[in-house]
Parts: C-alpha cells; structure tokens; sequence
C-alpha cells in the first residue's frame, strides 16, 4: 500500500483554509460551498489549526454565539494531530481512528503539503485490498 506522499501525488484538489481572523460564518459558507467539513486555518502558511463541523456544532451553536462575530480563532481546535509524507495508509487509519478525527494535515517538517480525509484512507483501503484479491485470484487460476 502506497504512504501518503505517494497518495498525495494522485490528488487534484485544493487544500481549503481559513485565516484565525476570519469569522466563522465565513468559514461555513466555504464548507459549504466546496462540500468539505473541515478547514485548515493558516497565518502566512503556518498551520495554527483545524476547524470543523464539529467545532461549530459544540463551540458556537451550542454555546449560543454569533456566527457572525465569532473570530476562527476562538472555536477552532489547536492541538492538530499530522502526519508526515513517509506515514503509511494504516497508520493514518489508526491514528483517526484513536483521535475520532476525519482529517489529517500532511506536513513536511514546517510545511503544509496536503490534508488526507477518511473518505481517502478507506478508499485507498479499499482499492489495496481489491490489487490482493485479484493477485490471488490470478495465483489460484494460473
């Protein structure tokens, strides 16, 4: 099974952020306007944070403040958890898993290179699990 930078190599789509400053009803217009739960939030390419659906849900909603003049920074959850280029698939399956997290940043030393989602790791899972098969098929029949 290929490790993320391999996996990253393959991806095509933008990696969304936000600015701490921002407010968080302009990050829930970006997630919403992408399709996507979870933002990273940069200051000059350095990454202080990950905000999410599920910082909204229990940070503002639920605490009844505004949307519109909550600051990223005040809601967005600072203790991020990464990986690193060389990390395999599994290894990012468990970390999730343990943490209950749905994305990961992908750094490189300092650098931010790419964010890796469940939905990534189950289907690259799932796609190395299929190559398996079908070699043992091809083994059995040949």
């Amino acid at each position: 099974m290929r490790n993320v930078g391999a996996f990253l190599k393959d991806q095509r789509g933008p990696v969304w952020s936000v600015h701490p400053d921002q407010t968080v009803r302009e990050a829930l217009e970006l997630l919403a306007r992408h399709n996507i739960g979870a933002l990273l939030v940069l200051r000059d390419a350095h990454l202080e944070g990950v905000f999410s659906e599920r910082d909204y849900a229990r940070k503002v909603a639920l605490e009844g403040r505004s949307s519109n003049d909550t600051r990223i920074a005040e809601v967005m959850t600072t203790h991020v958890i990464h990986v690193s280029p060389e990390h395999s698939i599994e290894a990012c399956m468990e970390l999730m898993t343990n943490h209950r997290i749905r994305h990961l940043p992908v750094l490189d030393g300092d650098q931010l290179i790419g964010l890796i989602s469940i939905g990534d790791v189950v289907r690259e899972m799932l796609a190395a699990q299929q190559f398996l098969i079908d070699q043992l098929h091809h083994y059995i029949a040949g």
